[in-house]
This record gives C-alpha cells, structure tokens and sequence, in this order.
C-alpha cells in the first residue's frame, strides 16, 4: 500500500477518533493493541489491513473506509429479558442544541459540560465548524470547547448538515446581532408534518428581524432601528420559539417582556446560562420572561446543563414494559412529576428518593427505582400539556406503558400532525393500537407480544418506543435504520445492554 494512501487513512482515523472524543490510548485499548501503535497507524507509518480498518470502523462506529454505499445501522434485539441495576440519565440534548446556538452570542469561549454525544450535536458542530468556529472535545470527550472567530463565514455553511436538523432554526436570534444579511436552508430533523416557522419570524421581527422564504433558503434582514416596544406576545408556547425570542433579547440593548412563554426544562437550562453570561431575567419556570439584555457580550462561559426528563421517562418506561426493578438515577423530577402521577393512578410501584441539585445548581434530580407493577389503564386519555403538563415527547412513551395495562387508553398528540400514526408500528409487535384520527390512538392492553422485523419510524420517540416494545417481546426482532434515534440518544443501545438488555448493533455487508 502506497505511503500516501496510508497517510490519508491514517488522517481518516485520526479524524474519526477525535469526532468521537477519544485519546489514542484509548483506541489502543478497544483494539487490544498499544498507544504508539495507533499513533504510528495514525501518521501513516504502519501497514494495516482491511480486517484492522474494519475492526478500527467498528470501535469508532464510523465507516473509515467502504465500498459503494455505506448502509444504516441497524438493531438486533433479543428480547423478554428483565433489566436491573441502576443507569443514569444523560444531559439533555435539547437543552445542548440550544446551548450550542447561544454560544454565538459571545466573542468568549464557552464551555459546556457532559454535553450529549448525539447526532443532532454533530450537526450542529458540523455547521459551526463550516462557519468558523472552532469546536473540540475536551477531558476525554466529556467536555465541549466552543471558540468562535472574529467574523464567521456564513457563505460557507455546511448545506447538509443544516438541513439535516431543525435546531438550526435557533440560529436566527444570534446570528441577528453579528451580521445585517445572512441566508439559513430550510430546517429539517423528524417527520413530524407541518410545523409553521411563523411563530418564531412573528417573535424575531420585533427585534428587527424579516425573513424571506425562495426555494429551500430563508433570507435574513435586520432593520437595527427596530425595538420592542411594547411585551412580545408569542402566538405559540413553543420551546424553541420562546429560546429565539431569549436568544434576540439577550443582546438587545434594553428590557424586553416574552408573554406565553415556554417554561419547559431547555428553556431553563437556557436562561441559566445567559445568566451566566451577564444577562439578568425575571421569571424563569413562568410564563412571562423580563430580559436585561447587553449590547455586547465578551466574557468565557462554563455550563453544564442538566439532565433530560424525555430520556428519564425512556428509561422508565423500559422498566415498565419489561417489567424490570431498575433504578433510573438523576431524574429531573420537577419536569416527570405529572408523569409519575398518572404512572402511580396505572398502578405503578416505585419509589422516590431524596432531592438533590444538577451540576448547574439549580434543577431538582432524584434517583427513581421502578419494580414490576401490574397497571390498569388511567381514567382519564393521556395527552400532553405545556410544562408542567405531561411533555410532548413523553407522551409517545405511554403507548408502549398503556399496551401492557389492562383496560383501554385513548392517547391524544393534538401538537403534531403525524407523529400518532407512527405508534400504529406497534400492532406489528403485536400491540392493539387503533387510530382514530391523525391524532389519537386507542391502546387496549395488555398486550401479548410478538418479535419482528420492520424499519425505525421517522420520529424520534415513536421509534424509540417501537425499541422498548421490543425490549418487552420474546424472541429476536430487527429494528432497521435507527439513524433517527442516534440523533437524540447517547449509546442507548449499549446502557440498556448495561442492565440487562440483549441489543446488538449490525449493517448490512
């Protein structure tokens, strides 16, 4: 093999190591072999075979080389065992996106901690990247380092990347404030039907914001003679409208008022951090949000956003269906307790153990521990609510829950136009799930499953409740292209395998 195709791989495995936030000791360690012969592999000075290059893609999980078409991943579960032990709650990746945006507004270098290796952070990282920033992995990938340039090139912005994520969306608020004219592609992310971006222009155009739509691109104008003058009334409680409008503010010289706000949890997470930045608000977990803006920000920042309720309900609900004893820790209580009411109403058994504060200081977590319970359906239909209703994204979870209940349960997802037809996946596992319309479902439990193969749903949750439901199934069944959940769970395939679960992880040759 010629010195220059080996330097090129080398630089290929080099690339793909660092993504993942490896030290090259610890690449040696996965492949049974030494640091300096990775590092020797790395710079090109070692021959390598294609079964060491494949054994190299596969611990990094990344396709180093392939011929034709590198396929999706794909899932192999081996069903009907119970789990147990205990498994942590990572940070939350909506939270982190958002974050990751809010960088923008300073000149500073921000640190974020226990940030989700997801792939709708890669996207995100792969968008700042194209424009300038400069981003690594820090403490071996624990950490992320975000430095921004002094100008950032937006000409150059990574197309499929950005398309490949709706959170690009939350560009708009900062960029406002570095630049007059700048041009974003249409958001993309999960198919979850229409989901208007007039909300978030109707919040942004206060602050001097116009947008124009032509085929795929949204053109960006900024009129700096413009301010609120009056409170800014969102027409939706959205999370991610209510993040832009904090995003417009925090740099707005002046007192802005946001009504209707989301109070969600990454919306939290966000205001934390601003105020970590210098920018003071009132009413943080309200509905009315006073921000202090500055015209200027300057200074690092060092965060760690706290933990993701959708994931605690996850792993809960894994329990559940598996009818597990398994302790989910660092739960962030404050955005689960409605769901936990309505599990306890179904007969769940489960204990609840002393508060206790995330890394950022101020969100509540505790450690829950769920035994097997035998559940009846709720009284009432299970539909979500703005916080501190049930979560949008852990009404999906209550599919699977209400499939192992006795009784029937009507599930009402009034937010989004397609995402309850996606549950209906769950009748191939054997579940009874009926649609009512393109919003409701009626679950009648319980449920006697059965292993198949089918393709991941388009939807984030629904495929991760097709996942579990499988967890719950006897025998082996194949849940195929999973990229959907890989952008917003952390190796969840291998921490279930953690306690108890049989996942393997494949691709077609």
């Amino acid at each position: 093999m010629a010195d220059d195709y080996l330097a090129r791989i080398g630089k290929l495995i080099r690339d793909a190591r660092k993504h993942r936030g490896w030290t090259q000791a610890e690449l040696g360690t996965a492949l049974g072999t030494s640091q300096s012969a990775v590092n020797r592999i790395e710079n090109g000075g070692q021959n390598i075979s294609l079964e060491m290059i494949a054994r190299i893609s596969e611990a990094l999980d990344s396709e180093i080389v392939s011929l034709g078409y590198a396929g999706p991943m794909h899932l192999r579960v081996v069903g009907g065992r119970q789990l147990s032990g205990s498994i942590d709650v990572k940070t939350s990746k909506n939270a982190c996106v958002a974050l990751l945006c809010a960088s923008l507004l300073t000149t500073g270098r921000t640190t974020l901690r226990r940030v989700a290796r997801i792939e709708e952070v890669y996207r995100l990282l792969e968008v700042l990247s194209s424009i300038g920033v400069k981003t690594r992995w820090i403490n071996d990938g624990a950490d992320l380092e975000i430095t921004p340039p002094a100008e950032l090139d937006l000409a150059a912005m990574d197309q499929t990347a950005a398309r490949r994520t709706r959170s690009v969306l939350m560009f708009l608020g900062p960029l406002m404030h570095r630049v007059d004219r700048f041009k974003l592609p249409y958001a993309g992310g999960c198919d979850l039907g229409t989901r208007t971006v007039e909300p978030h222009m109707a919040a942004l155009r206060r602050f001097g914001l116009e947008v124009t739509a032509t085929t795929g691109v949204y053109h960006a104008e900024v009129d700096r003679s413009v301010s609120p003058d009056r409170p800014i009334v969102l027409t939706e409680r959205g999370d991610t409208v209510t993040e832009n409008a904090l995003l417009a503010a925090a740099r707005h010289d002046g007192v802005s008022v946001i009504r209707n706000a989301s109070p969600n949890y990454m919306v939290q997470d966000l205001c934390f951090f601003l105020e970590k930045l210098g920018v003071r608000i009132e009413g943080i977990g309200t509905t009315t949000l006073i921000v202090h803006g500055l015209p200027e920000i300057t200074c690092d920042v060092d965060y760690a956003p706290s933990e993701d309720p959708v994931e605690a309900m996850s792993l809960l609900a894994a329990a559940v269906v598996t009818g597990s004893e398994l302790t989910v820790r660092r739960a962030p209580v404050e955005f689960l307790e409605i769901e936990l009411a309505v599990l306890e109403e179904m007969g769940l058994d489960y204990d609840r153990g002393p508060e206790y504060f995330a890394d950022n200081g101020r969100t509540r977590l505790v450690d829950l521990t769920v035994r097997p319970s035998k559940l009846r359906s709720p009284i009432d239909k299970i539909h979500p609510m703005p916080f501190p209703g049930i979560n949008i994204d852990n009404v999906p979870f209550f599919a699977a829950i209400a499939a192992t209940a006795q009784g029937s349960t009507l599930i009402h997802d009034w937010v989004y136009d397609n995402r309850a037809i996606y549950l209906t996946e769950l009748t191939r596992l054997g579940a009874n799930v009926q649609l009512m319309d393109p919003h409701r479902v009626l679950v009648e439990g319980p449920t006697r499953w059965r292993a198949a193969e089918m393709v991941c749903p388009p939807a984030l949750r629904p495929a991760v409740v097709v996942l579990l439901a499988m967890l719950a199934t006897e025998g082996t069944s194949v849940l195929r292209n999973v990229y959907v959940i890989n952008r917003g769970y952390e190796d969840l395939a291998d921490r279930l395998n953690s306690v108890g679960a049989q996942i393997e992880t494949f691709r077609d040759i």
